[in-house]
């Protein structure tokens, strides 16, 4: 079964990170883009624009925002995409710009994959 982690796109690349993918839908500010050492960009996997602005990083409202992500990803055809790319590597790393690694949208996504490739 493939592995799925997520990581903070900031981190060093590692080895170990096997099919890095970019989940977010803006560019991670301070990053270069020949510098991101990613595989593909799937913004379309990310929430919306109304979504991530109503979410505002704000701890209170994560269970809400796990949620209604939850909801927007199980209508959405990139997921599929990312979910048979996913099947086609031994290790895949979704990876974020969030500064909050306990309230973000990897956790989520990272979830309903693994949920998906079981």
């Amino acid at each position: 079964m493939p592995v799925v982690q997520i990581k903070r796109i900031y981190e060093p690349l590692e080895e170990t990170d096997g099919f890095r993918v970019l989940i977010d839908r803006l560019w991670p500010r301070g990053i270069k883009k020949e510098m991101a050492h990613i595989d593909i960009w799937m913004k379309e996997v990310a929430p919306t624009t109304a979504l991530r602005k109503w979410f505002n990083h704000e701890p209170e409202k994560w269970a809400e925002f796990s949620r209604r992500y939850t909801t927007e990803l199980k209508d959405s055809d990139a997921v599929k995409e990312l979910v048979d790319r996913v099947q086609k590597h031994k290790k895949t790393t979704l990876l974020y710009s969030a500064h909050d690694a306990q309230h973000n949208q990897a956790l989520v996504l990272q979830q309903f994959i693994k949920a998906l490739i079981k």
